[in-house]
């Protein structure tokens, strides 16, 4: 998945400021398995999240040879975080109100096509 709309790049950066707020530690391979985005994609909106000061990069050592990075949300970060999952929710429950009636349509059709109709939930 590679965002494409301004929703989706928006979601993209909430999902990744939650996941980074849990876990600072995650690797870009970490957080591209956990959201099923590009690793290319992740590395790119971190690259973002850093220039717009929400997150600091901070190398650490995970082993005695290798350097890793973890990802520090600003007060900045945490501030844009509040308020992407203000948005998020109110577009996922408008995306769940509209499914919600969606079905509803369809079991009135579908009861009306066979001549029952399914008690709603």
């Amino acid at each position: 998945m590679t965002p494409s709309t301004p929703a989706s790049r928006e979601d993209l950066r909430f999902r990744v400021l939650r996941l980074l707020q849990e876990n600072p530690e995650m690797s870009q391979r970490e957080i591209s398995a956990a959201l099923g985005v590009s690793f290319g994609g992740v590395n790119y909106c971190l690259q973002a999240l850093a220039e717009k000061g929400m997150i600091k990069i901070r190398n650490f050592r995970a082993s005695n040879n290798k350097l890793r990075y973890a990802y520090v949300l600003t007060p900045q970060g945490i501030a844009e975080k509040t308020a992407l999952t203000g948005r998020f929710l109110r577009r996922k429950m408008a995306e769940y109100e509209a499914l919600k009636a969606e079905i509803e349509a369809v079991r009135a059709e579908a009861g009306a096509a066979d001549g029952s109709a399914e008690p709603a939930e």
